[in-house]
Parts: C-alpha cells; sequence; structure tokens
C-alpha cells in the first residue's frame, strides 16, 4: 500500500469515528430519559457504620450523598455535589460544616449556604430510620 492510499484510509477512519463519537453524544441528549421515569434506587446503612459526630460518604443512584450522625439534628443527609460549579464537598468535624475545596463554599448541617459562592443550598435526600438501619432513598 503507498503511503498516499494509507494516509487517505487513516484519515477517512479517524473521521468516522469523530462523527460516530459526536452523532452517539448528540444522540444520547437528545433522547435523554426523563427524571421522572428514572427508577430509584435504596441504600440500608446500619447506624453502627456512623459514629456519633462522624460522616460516611456513599453513592445512591450514581449520585455521591454523605450521611452525618450529629449529636444535635441525629442523621443527616445531604447531596455531596457542590452548587456551584459541582465538586465534591466533605464534612468538617471540628467546624461542623461542609467545605468545599474549590472555592471555599461552605454549608450549614441542614444544606443551607453559609458563606463562599455556592448559589443554592444542598439537595436533602429522603432517608428514614427503620430499626438499627438507615435507608436512603
Amino acid at each position: 500500500m503507498k503511503r498516499r492510499r494509507f494516509l487517505k484510509v487513516l484519515l477517512a477512519f479517524l473521521g468516522a469515528v469523530t462523527f460516530a463519537s459526536f452523532f452517539y453524544s448528540l444522540l444520547k441528549y437528545l433522547v435523554a430519559i426523563p427524571a421522572q421515569t428514572k427508577q430509584q434506587g435504596r441504600l440500608v446503612i446500619s447506624k453502627k457504620d456512623i459514629p456519633l459526630n462522624e460522616s460516611r460518604n456513599f453513592v445512591l443512584d450514581s449520585a455521591p450523598v454523605v450521611v452525618i450522625n450529629t449529636a444535635d439534628k441525629g442523621i443527616v443527609v445531604l447531596s455531596r455535589v457542590c452548587t456551584h460549579l459541582g465538586c465534591l464537598v466533605e464534612y468538617n468535624r471540628a467546624k461542623q460544616k461542609l467545605l468545599c475545596p474549590c472555592h471555599a463554599g461552605t454549608y450549614n448541617l441542614d444544606g443551607s449556604t453559609a458563606g463562599g459562592p455556592p448559589p443554592k443550598p444542598l439537595t436533602a435526600i429522603p432517608f428514614r430510620i427503620d430499626g438499627d438501619n438507615i435507608i436512603l432513598g
């Protein structure tokens, strides 16, 4: 095979791959599944896994959540996705706040913004306590 022919085949292949990946992304965007029809999963956690004034990070329906066991409010379950730019917040035990490492956003334990650039509070995740278990979702 001559060099010119090889380059033509290679460019045609790369162009087809680029077009296919763009078309697939566009098609996936246009035919998105509405959130109402998406089935929510459940996550069962033992209360013993989260000591008093500690937190644990989990994933519920491919979304990161934090479960905090506080002395004042009891169990708190919030989304870990910062409402500013989507970074993952971390629980700071000493300050009793959720901190965003990207732009120093802070959230109170009820999810409300306490400072920094976040425009909205964190999303509260529905949960219930059943005996010694915490059921998320």
